[in-house]
This record gives C-alpha cells, sequence and structure tokens, in this order.
C-alpha cells in the first residue's frame, strides 16, 4: 500500500479500492480519522476544513460508510458544526457498506456536562435507525440527561467522569463494534491514554498553519508514548494519507 508521487495515476484508488485498502478486521476495532498540516496542526482558524482536500474528503466517507459508529467530542460537534449522517448513496450504496446495517452509522457524542442543544442538527436530525448516541457520566445533570433522553439514546458510564473503557464496552454491547473515532484531540488523547485505540488514520496536508494551533493529541499526558506502526501510505496531490497500528 506505500506509494511514491506518481506510482498511481489519479492518485488514490477509485472507491471500490479504497474501500477495500481500509476495510479492518472483524469484531471491535477503534481507529481514528485525523488531519494534520506538514507542522502537525489539527486546524487552521479553528477548524480541520482548511487542512483538508478532494482525497480527504473521499477517504472520510469512505471511513464513515465501513464504520458502526462514529464517536466524537461534545467540542468538535459544536466547532464543526455536524449534522446527521446520512446515507451516502452515490459511494456507500453501490459498494454495499452499509449492507445488513443501517443505512448510515449513528454519531456517538462524548459529554461529561450534558451542555448538548436537544435541538442540535446531529441530534434532532438524526435518522430513526441511527438516534444520536449520547455517552455521559452518572454526575452529569439529570435534567439535562431526561431531556436528551427524548430525542438521543444515553449511556452512562463513570461516576464524575466519563469512562471511556466502559463506554466503547457498551457500544461493542450494541453491536456496533467497528468505532470510528473523529476527535477531537482531547478525545483523542484520552482513547490512546487509555489504550482503546487500534489504528490512527492520519491525513498530511502540504501546508503550514504555523505556531499556535493544537495538535491532534491533547490533554493529559501518556506517562509513556505509545508507539504505532506504519502499515501503508497514499499520496494524492502532495497530501499524504498514512495507515498506523497501535503496538502491543
Amino acid at each position: 500500500m506505500i506509494t511514491a508521487p506518481g506510482d498511481r495515476p489519479g492518485g488514490l484508488p477509485d472507491d471500490a479500492g479504497l474501500a477495500r485498502l481500509y476495510a479492518g478486521p472483524p469484531g471491535r476495532w477503534l481507529r481514528a480519522n485525523m488531519v494534520t498540516s506538514a507542522d502537525g496542526a489539527a486546524t487552521v482558524d479553528g477548524l480541520s476544513g482548511g487542512l483538508s482536500s478532494p482525497g480527504d474528503r473521499r477517504v472520510f466517507w469512505t471511513l464513515r460508510g465501513l464504520a458502526d459508529v462514529i464517536l466524537v467530542g461534545a467540542g468538535t460537534t459544536r466547532a464543526e458544526g455536524y449534522r446527521p449522517t446520512r446515507d451516502k448513496h452515490d459511494l456507500w450504496g453501490p459498494l454495499g457498506l452499509r449492507k445488513g446495517r443501517p443505512a448510515a452509522p449513528p454519531i456517538a457524542v462524548v459529554s461529561r456536562s450534558l451542555e448538548l442543544d436537544p435541538a442540535a442538527p446531529f441530534i434532532a436530525g438524526a435518522p430513526g435507525d441511527a438516534r444520536t448516541i449520547v455517552i455521559t457520566c452518572a454526575s452529569a445533570p439529570a435534567s439535562r440527561r431526561e431531556a436528551l433522553s427524548a430525542v438521543a439514546d444515553v449511556i452512562v458510564a463513570g461516576e464524575h467522569l466519563v469512562d471511556l473503557p466502559e463506554a466503547v464496552s457498551a457500544l461493542a454491547a450494541r453491536g456496533l463494534g467497528q468505532i470510528l473515532c473523529e476527535g477531537g484531540p482531547h478525545l483523542l488523547g484520552q482513547l490512546a491514554g487509555a489504550g482503546l485505540l487500534d489504528e490512527l488514520c492520519l491525513t498530511i496536508s502540504p501546508v503550514l498553519a504555523g505556531p499556535g494551533a493544537p495538535g491532534v493529541v491533547s490533554g493529559a499526558p501518556f506517562g509513556a508514548a505509545r508507539r504505532l506502526r506504519l502499515s501503508g501510505v497514499l499520496e494524492e496531490d502532495g497530501t499524504l494519507f498514512c495507515r498506523y497500528l497501535a503496538s502491543r
């Protein structure tokens, strides 16, 4: 899967080829998909869109089509303006990526405080067979939990902080074992620190964002570096698409 510029005419493989390359192993698997500048920034002007490209968006939608559920932090849903994950008929349907599953994967949003608007499009507008899942902890305000329970499925994991291992197990118990984390950096840091990350799909954009922008991982130190193994690289128009597997 390792290529050099010019080796593959047109850059990335076609949709079917992308789906084959990014297909994960069966069973429980947690992968993250992030984009970074060449100097390590996760955003430009506070958003990831300034680092994206047509190829990055193709990989983004392929990974969504392969996932059982999309895991994301509450701050990212607000900053990036998340909306319901709809069936992408022009990609997912012909490839059979959703066969035997809902037409679109649900979004699972992690929020300790439950400062979420029940009327937010990604919650209120979610399809009936892919209701948004809210993951919180027992100390979250009961009134907010009740309001969100009317429009979303609520998972309580942990007492005063969200217990991510418990949350991931709860998703797997619902048949949502293929988990795609789309960030943000704080959630990714927590998942990696807890040893839950199996794979990192990292798009490296040929952009210098300059000082000050956050990286793809933030939060508390791990205590020890987490080793990754490069399993493949694709290139298109100077953008690199890297897959890393967590060392066990």
